[in-house]
């Protein structure tokens, strides 16, 4: 028997090949506020509201970021940036991570090749969703990269993420946004060659199924194979995702779609570069510098499938129900270099391992939103009730002992550096389990024509059991935790285009750091405060954003030592994280685009002195493109991202710049070409160092050629 994901990927691509016949558009002029068009006969009238409700709903989304109801980015009273498909595109970040920093107030640190976590305002960003539903990241930690082609954009929330999970810190959510079916057929192919072998093509193509518009499908496929300017490092990642959208009877929009995703690495770096020396110094390498070996590799793969449905109620009101499944699967093969870096570049040796992991997520979520009159004026109520679950399984070959724990040659080495050990049988080594349930409610109230208020609560079950991915843990028993949180905003418009906010949560996060008898630490418990104002210009065409905001995080897991195993063992610490950002972003005319952001932090621990020194205090990233007014077909660009100094545990890095920048010329109506150069000025950096070093690209360039069909 097909796998069912399979047998639903091949279903959405069959209704993707049928028919010829493009929909129709759908008049203009119908009044959905109304009921309908203002046709006279009945048959016109309920043809119009079949076709305008789902196609509408198509034509008109909104972010529900930070409160999960439906408003615009400028009233909800938070700090949200969105990076936009179009300027991933142009900057060549094919890659997720890649694309997050170019992002305001967000801080990567791709501590491996293959794993990375974000900071945002001192914290590590724990929740990645994807259209506002997810569950919070074991460590904090995302393997691989996603295709940044999926998606029409990437939300950054900043700050408390309570309302939207439940669970969570004063760091912020990272939402997916992925692409959905569109109202008229067609789509786009790219092409594109770069440096250290880079090969990569993406198919984006959208069907509209019926005449009248109603059903419609998106097919969205990418294969990219790269060397690495890493000595051996190879990635090949391939994606499929596809979509259906269609209305059900007059009322309801059903829509459903599957991901699957096949990424393989080769000679892949398990933990960082040693970079420093035994009497302190720090070592210099050439940026090619690995800590693999031939026989390793790191290769992911994931099923993702969801389920949607969207029933409009009387007078403006809106049920959804939303079924999220997700199968995770790795296996490696790998080396971690450890030890005391002599000055020589001598003293490391070498741990083999061979693991394979699953992970199961699903998730069910069902809400109700919409608007009702009281006191005389409109107000939104959104209430919802949600459980998800995730189960981790771990499988080992242990290696034979006499192939454990070699010394290794003189740092850099190469690739022949350790023989591959014997591995034993296949054995189980761990599994963990975790269900959260939860109520949630949103309402904002218009007390006056200017005044809004935003409340919210979410009442959490949290049940955990096992060990975590990453985990450690001899005590496989982790008490239920149950607990209510408040959200509380307002906003207040000073002016048209002039907003002031305010807004207060409260946030507790599960841990998966273990003390030093390798039991759980408790849960952190946070609260999270944020006062800002936001402005649009030139005719709403540019929007500004200034917040100042302050947290607190109680028994925050921070490293204390390393047991003789080679696990990490942790203290909870009380840290205070206080600082401004600022953000203007949009068009300073027609032709031009514009990002620039600010943010400054200071990060102090429980003694009143600053901690996590590696997160940076600030950073200023920027962000424009334009058209050449003389060559119309030619639109160039340019970004920086600048960080100040930080200071690790293994290593140090200065302040530094990096700039990308890329030129695309129109050569007619459907084809463009386009070439990117990243690191402009060769800036030679470690790219985040809280968990260990590994060197940035050094400059390099590609080129594209986009065709639209």
């Amino acid at each position: 028997m097909k796998h069912p994901f399979l047998m639903t990927a091949c279903a959405i691509a069959a209704c993707l090949a049928l028919g010829d016949v493009r929909a129709q558009e759908v008049a203009a002029a119908a009044d959905t506020s109304k009921g309908g068009a203002t046709d006279t006969k009945a048959d016109k009238t309920d043809a119009t509201l079949d076709r305008i409700f789902v196609k509408g709903k198509r034509a008109s989304r909104v972010s529900k970021g930070a409160t999960g109801l439906p408003i615009e980015i400028k009233d909800t009273p938070q700090s949200i940036s969105t990076l936009e498909q179009e300027d991933m595109a142009n900057f060549g970040m094919t890659g997720a991570n890649d694309a997050l920093r170019l992002a305001t107030g967000i801080n990567v640190d791709q501590y491996e090749t293959n794993r990375a976590t974000f900071n945002s305002r001192g914290f590590e960003v724990q929740l990645t969703q994807i259209d506002g539903l997810g569950m919070t990241n074991d460590w904090g930690t995302v393997v691989g990269q996603q295709d940044t082609f999926l998606f029409d954009r990437i939300e950054l929330i900043r700050g408390a993420n309570g309302l939207l999970t439940g669970v969570g810190n004063s760091s912020g959510t990272i939402n997916y946004v992925r692409k959905r079916p569109k109202n008229e057929d067609g789509g786009e192919v790219n092409f594109t060659y770069g440096q250290w072998g880079q090969l990569r093509g993406a198919l984006d193509y959208n069907k509209v199924f019926t005449k009248d518009g109603s059903w419609a499908g998106r097919l969205v496929v990418t294969h990219e194979d790269k060397d690495s300017y890493l000595r051996a490092l190879n990635d090949k990642r391939s994606t499929v995702y596809g979509v259906v959208e269609g209305q059900v009877g007059t009322d309801g929009t059903l829509t459903f779609g599957v991901t699957l995703n096949d990424s393989k690495q080769h000679s892949p770096m398990w933990g960082s570069l040693i970079l420093l020396h035994a009497d302190g110094t720090q070592a210099e390498f050439d940026q090619s510098a690995s800590t693999s070996v031939d026989w390793t590799y790191w290769n992911t793969k994931s099923q993702n499938a969801f389920v949607e449905y969207t029933h409009r109620l009387a007078q403006g009101w809106e049920a959804k129900a939303t079924y999220n499944y997700r199968h995770g699967e790795e296996e490696t093969k790998l080396l971690y270099a450890y030890g005391t870096l002599n000055s020589d570049n001598t003293g490391l040796l070498g741990w083999p391992y061979h693991g394979a992991s699953t992970t199961d997520n699903r998730l069910f979520d069902l809400n109700l939103n919409g608007e009702f009159d009281a006191f005389g004026r409109k107000h939104t109520l959104l209430v919802g009730l949600s459980q998800s679950r995730q189960t981790t399984r771990t499988d080992l070959w242990n290696a034979d002992t006499a192939d454990m724990y070699l010394p290794l040659p003189a740092f850099p080495y190469g690739g022949d550096a350790y023989p591959e050990p014997t591995w034993g049988e296949r054995t189980y080594d761990r599994s963990g389990e975790q269900r959260l349930t939860r109520a949630y409610g949103a309402l904002r109230l218009s007390l006056t024509n200017e005044l809004k208020a935003i409340l919210g609560f979410n009442a959490v079950k949290l049940e955990r059991e096992g060990s975590s991915a990453y985990g450690s843990a001899t005590d496989g028993v982790y008490p239920d935790t149950k607990k209510t949180t408040p959200y509380a905003g307002l906003t207040y418009d000073f002016t048209p285009d002039v907003l002031g906010y305010v807004s207060y949560s409260t946030i507790f996060q599960n841990q998966d750091q273990t003390d030093a008898d390798k039991k759980y630490l408790d849960p952190m418990k946070g609260e999270n405060a944020e006062v800002g104002v936001k402005a649009d210009w030139l005719s709403k065409s540019l929007l500004t954003t200034f917040a100042v905001f302050t947290s607190e995080q109680r028994g925050l897991a921070t490293i204390a030592g390393m047991l003789p195993d080679q696990t990490y063992w942790y203290v909870p610490k009380d840290v205070k994280s206080k600082g401004f950002e600022f953000e203007a972003t949009g068009r300073i005319n027609k032709d031009s685009k514009i990002t620039v952001g600010f943010t400054r932090l200071k990060l102090t621990g429980p003694d009143g002195n600053d901690i996590y020194e590696w997160v940076p205090r600030t950073t200023i990233n920027a962000m424009y493109d334009t058209r050449i007014p003389a060559v119309p077909g030619l639109r160039v660009g340019v970004t920086g991202r600048w960080q100040s100094d930080v200071v690790g545990p293994n290593a140090s890095q200065d302040a530094y710049l990096v700039a990308n920048a890329f030129a695309s010329y129109e050569i007619n109506d459907k084809a463009t070409v386009r070439v990117n150069v990243n690191n402009l000025f060769d800036k030679k950096y470690l790219g985040g160092i809280a968990y260990g070093a590994i060197y940035g690209a050094p400059r390099n360039a590609a080129v594209t050629l986009s065709y639209k069909l």
